[in-house]
């Protein structure tokens, strides 16, 4: 091992994506690229952990030119943007989904649908009524038959009347152990299959470069963020990271606009 490498303590470096190593603008800033690539030289790997799936997050692997492994739709999926390839893949039992819709809707009344198919190429489908921000395509279905007609990754709900966090502990209460439940980011509530999660699929890419949770450092901003958090040796919530977060973190560092990531990673470097 070279001195540099024996001068940053970790060997995996674990990023959320928006809200937190992207900027406001969908970019990543030169000071955290430099950042990534100076622990990169020192011997440790760089691995995107998203709640988008594959779909969804391709063109920003290309436009960062990010080459590594990759866990998207919350864990549902380890990829690797290298060679394009989908790793692993889980799906949400549709019958579950149907399931946990109607016992949610049943307590919180009616709800609008959204849910990602599977695959390299998964469609977003929208149900009436979901409310969303229309930077990729989208395919519109007119019921919940349809959103389910074929293998999906996750469900997303609204609720009018309610905002994401009331939502997201409503849902969790009735449905307890039928499906996961977590709120990642505005207007993101999801349904995942019963004990998914970031650090379900960030282990398995982490075991495929022979790397532990004693050397991994994970960053993150929003509650789906807080299992990776958990996992992870050193749990960092940048200063714009929901409450939740904040509250389990081992330090809350600059927000994703003011290079939080690099504040961490050139202060570990020395």
């Amino acid at each position: 091992m070279t001195a540099d490498a024996r001068s940053f303590p970790y060997r995996l470096v674990a990023t959320d994506l928006d809200g937190t190593l992207l900027r406001a603008d969908h970019t990543v800033s030169e000071r955290s690229r430099r950042a990534l690539a100076a622990v990169t030289a020192a011997g440790a790997a760089h691995i995107i952990v998203t709640g988008r799936p594959v779909s969804r997050t391709a063109h920003v692997f290309e436009a960062l030119g990010y080459r590594g492994l990759a866990v998207c739709a919350q864990g549902a999926q380890v990829y690797d943007a290298g060679s394009r390839t989908l790793l692993t893949s889980v799906t949400l039992d549709r019958r579950t989904a149907a399931a946990a819709l109607a016992k949610i809707e049943a307590a919180t009344g009616p709800l609008a649908v959204a849910a990602v198919r599977d695959g390299l190429d998964g469609a977003f489908l929208v149900g009436p009524g979901y409310r969303f921000v229309p930077e990729l395509p989208a395919v519109e279905v007119s019921d919940i038959a349809e959103l389910l007609a074929e293998p999906i990754s996750k469900v997303f709900i609204q609720c009018p009347g309610l905002d994401d966090d009331a939502l997201a502990e409503a849902a969790a209460a009735a449905v307890g152990g039928l499906v996961g439940v977590v709120m990642a980011g505005a207007g993101l509530v999801e349904l995942l299959p019963l004990g998914l999660s970031k650090a379900t699929g960030l282990s398995l890419a982490a075991r495929r470069l022979g790397v532990t949770a004693a050397g991994t450092i994970a960053f993150g901003d929003m509650p789906n963020d807080i299992p990776m958090l958990g996992w992870a040796a050193h749990g960092v919530a940048m200063a714009n990271a929901h409450e939740a977060l904040k509250a389990v973190a081992d330090e809350v560092t600059a927000s994703n606009e003011e290079d939080g990531i690099a504040a961490v990673l050139e202060r570990l470097l020395g």
